[in-house]
């Protein structure tokens, strides 16, 4: 019966607490012999065994298995997991654009559960959850020392019903926020043209092309077509590409999408555990937007694929990065089926941007920086001193009907810009407290500005050089005659002489 469990469990290896993992990463590792590995398998049977049957109530089997392979999984690092059937059905699911939850990106650190992003318009995004936001309680449980898989589930549930969630923000006291479950379909792009107001050309609104990507899946690339080709038929001058809060996906998709901005040169490079295990990949010629100038938005909760798009176009100098620093999620993971439905979702890989520096625990740096921020007023709407400040000043005719209006103008702005309904605010307002959103279009202005006058000046020396060409043929031609003029002079000198004679 002990061999029986000990090859049943070939795979498994002793449970390491987070805390003890942090401390032998520092430390070389020491490897196992094979016997020792066969002692130590053999040492884990028999915890099952006795877990098993000497456990207070009746025990489930399955959970233990699954339990010890996810903790071993666990063990390597935040991103490596066991799926069972059930969750990689889920998993695929959400892969392939639908899925059901809060629509929340979430993550192990330090024993609690941390938001990577909430995706767009989804419970998570409406609730006002943010990236970087700790989740210490589900339904009043705490999540400390819960694997990624058991918060899931714990989070999902059938669309229509409610969990409460515990969150803690750095600076903030904690707070309980009740979301309602949904079927969350994500559309991994949006698209619009916003107007230049700034811009007097011919009395005509420069168009900047905006393209925001949620995440990255198996539908991301074709929407991003589309969506390029109808900015590009409303002749746009640039782009801001936002990939705020976009917590990845597919690196296949990431590659793809840099793709479509890039006319050559290297998009990433994945490197495995061996030093030959090492794969890049390149950028096709023809770039869908014809070197269009192109600002990337990111902040803290741009991970894995958003930072590779990120670093392809910030290393071969495409695109202007412009934000926050990233998430530094530099990891690949890949899905390998064991054969019953279930399987290991594991880090195999460290992506590499093409400079050949690595994202993982460091982000990518903005080219400038430019954190959310909010524009506040700082004159006051009245000063402390006016005419009306002195004693016994004469009054205005009109005052007291002014004082009814400004007693009921104080009454409606009561509250704050903060204490306002953001969601519902129309685009146009959201776009004008977007503080980055509108930097990055400053700077896409500037840029296709300097662009327009380079091309300007290209023309200009075209045009110089074939005026020079056309003057110099006139003049060669002049010379010509001239030199027709003199031989026929000559000639006929020759003549007369010959006359003479």
């Amino acid at each position: 019966m002990l061999k029986k469990i000990a090859l049943l469990l070939a795979l498994v290896a002793p449970f390491v607490a987070n805390g003890a993992q942090k401390k032998e990463k520092q430390e070389p590792i020491v490897h196992l012999t094979d016997a020792q590995i066969y002692e130590e398998l053999k040492k884990l049977a028999l915890v099952f065994e006795t877990a098993r049957d000497k456990f207070v109530e009746e025990a489930d089997e399955r959970k233990m298995l699954e339990g010890a392979m996810n903790g071993m999984l666990a063990a390597l690092d935040p991103h490596s997991s066991y799926l069972s059937k059930e969750d990689f059905k889920e998993f695929t699911d959400k892969s392939h654009g639908e899925f059901g939850g809060l629509g929340i990106q979430i993550t192990s650190d330090k024993g609690a559960i941390r938001v990577i992003s909430p995706i767009d318009d989804t419970p998570a995004a409406k609730a006002g959850i943010q990236a970087g936001d700790y989740i210490t309680h589900i339904d009043g449980e705490q999540v400390f020392d819960m694997n990624l898989n058991q918060a899931v589930k714990k989070m999902k549930g059938k669309p229509g019903t409610k969990v409460k969630l515990t969150i803690a923000r750095s600076g903030e006291d904690t707070k309980e926020i009740t979301l309602k479950r949904a079927i969350i379909k994500v559309k991994s792009v949006k698209f619009s043209e916003k107007s230049d107001t700034a811009a007097t050309d011919d009395d005509k609104l420069a168009k900047i092309g905006y393209v925001r990507i949620s995440d990255f899946g198996a539908t991301t690339t074709k929407e991003l077509h589309n969506a390029l080709k109808e900015l590009e038929k409303k002749k746009v001058v640039g782009y801001v590409l936002d990939l705020r809060n976009n917590p990845g996906g597919y690196l296949n998709a990431a590659v793809d999408v840099s793709d479509t901005f890039l006319d050559g040169g290297e998009i990433v490079s994945t490197r495995g555990k061996e030093k030959t295990d090492i794969e890049r990949m390149f950028a096709k010629s023809g770039d869908m937007i014809n070197g269009k100038p192109i600002v990337v938005l990111i902040n803290h909760g741009s991970a894995s694929a958003s930072e590779i798009v990120a670093g392809a176009l910030q290393d071969n100098g495409r695109g202007i990065v412009m934000g926050s620093q990233s998430f530094g999620k530099g990891s690949v993971q890949q899905q390998k089926p064991l054969g019953d439905g279930s399987a290991i979702h594991i880090t195999i890989a460290r992506y590499y941007t093409p400079s050949g520096k690595s994202i993982q625990n460091e982000g990518i740096t903005p080219d400038v920086e430019v954190l959310q921020s909010k524009i506040e007023t700082l004159e006051k709407k009245e000063s402390l001193f006016t005419e009306a400040t002195f004693k016994n000043s004469l009054k205005n005719d009109a005052s007291k009907k002014k004082d009814k209006a400004n007693k009921k103008d104080s009454k409606k702005s009561d509250k704050s810009d903060d204490e306002e309904d953001f969601l519902n605010l129309t685009d146009e307002e959201k776009d004008a407290r977007d503080y980055q959103l509108q930097r990055a279009m400053d700077m896409v202005r500037a840029l296709s500005k300097v662009g327009k006058k380079n091309l300007e000046k290209v023309d200009e020396a075209k045009d110089e050089k074939s005026n020079s060409k056309k003057e110099s043929k006139t003049e060669s031609k002049k010379d010509d005659k001239k030199i027709e003029k003199s031989d026929d002079k000559k000639s006929s000198d020759v003549k007369k002489d010959s006359k003479k004679k």
